[in-house]
């Protein structure tokens, strides 16, 4: 909410310098974002231009962009590691896209990089993805600390690339406090405690040790997909993704004899929150079901969860598929 507001802003702002109106600003975004864009778009009277969902696709293309950006386009919104499926839109080809835009046309269009899930997962599994501020367009980035940051619930970050992408109206200067305390946030008098505990989790853990922990997370998520192919029911839609997060839907609903919401009622009966939901528009005709693999779940806890998954399945849908011998034969190992 914070970068689009600044990116509104400054929209406006150059706006005003050249003599254009700016009465009909827009932000373009697929329909695979988090719910806070929704409420950006519409507390900050923002037109929503929404890049209908590919269910074969599940990740935003700069090919898919051009036809809903204009001259009131405030920023367009790349996700790195979307709610749904956990695909990471493609920023570098978004950046391009925007660069062809701006040659063509004169338009000067941010990207604000959703990176709540992923912010803290593509630099450790992924350095080579270009996302970030190696490209010219983004501009600001959020982050969910809580997440993969491994600090508390309710913590959150937005980094801008230059000092200049907030408008200096947006920043307010308190002095009640004693001394000069300039501040830009919707919210004020918060604890301080998730912040400290970030300092402490990169003093303790450095680069070296967050990239231990995201890489034994994507490990345990391709344990945990393994065995659940193995199980002859599911197809994946985050291939080719590099987040720790499985996303699944039944291969052939119509002949398993229940629903993804059936097996997220019965896993919830053994004790496992394992959420069911249909894709947004344009792709609700697909319902998934999604894990996230974060540190604590560990080799032993998925063995459980697997476990439980296939007691289910049983019940739900008799026979399940002999899982294959390089699975069966596969043993856990223990991780940190």
């Amino acid at each position: 909410m914070l970068g689009l507001l600044a990116h509104k802003w400054s929209w406006r702002a150059r706006r005003q310098a050249a003599g254009l109106p700016y009465d009909k600003p827009n932000v373009v975004y697929s329909g695979l974002v988090h719910t806070c864009w929704e409420k950006a778009a519409k507390y900050f009277d923002l037109e929503a231009r929404v890049v209908p969902v590919d269910p074969d696709r599940t990740y935003l293309h700069g090919d898919d962009i051009a036809p809903y950006v204009d001259e009131n386009t405030v920023a367009v919104g790349a996700i790195v590691g979307n709610t749904f499926t956990g695909q990471v839109d493609d920023v570098q080809s978004i950046d391009a896209a925007l660069q062809q835009i701006q040659a063509d046309k004169g338009w000067f269009v941010p990207i604000h990089v959703d990176g709540a899930s992923g912010g803290f997962v593509a630099p450790f599994l992924a350095p080579d993805v270009v996302w970030d501020f190696r490209l010219e367009h983004v501009r600001s980035i959020n982050l969910s600390n809580h997440k993969f940051g491994l600090v508390y619930a309710g913590m959150g970050t937005v980094v801008f690339r230059d000092r200049s992408d907030v408008p200096d109206e947006l920043v307010f200067d308190i002095t009640y406090l004693g001394g000069s305390a300039p501040t830009y946030s919707l919210n004020f008098s918060q604890s301080s405690v998730g912040t400290v505990l970030q300092y402490f989790q990169f003093l303790r853990l450095g680069r070296q040790g967050y990239e231990t922990v995201m890489r034994a997370a994507s490990d345990n998520a391709a344990y945990l997909q393994e065995k659940l192919e193995a199980f002859g029911r599911f197809t994946f839609l985050n291939e080719g993704s590099f987040m720790p997060v499985l996303a699944f839907k039944i291969t052939d609903p119509e002949s398993a004899g229940h629903t993804v919401y059936d097996i997220s009622d019965a896993l919830r009966a053994e004790g496992w929150i394992v959420p069911a939901y249909p894709l947004p528009p344009h792709g609700e005709e697909t319902h998934v079901l999604r894990i996230v693999v974060k540190d604590d779940f560990s080799r032993s806890l998925i063995d459980l969860f697997l476990e439980s998954a296939e007691n289910v399945l049983k019940k739900l849908g008799g026979q399940l598929e002999p899982p294959p011998a390089a699975v069966t034969a596969k043993k856990a190992r223990p991780i940190c």
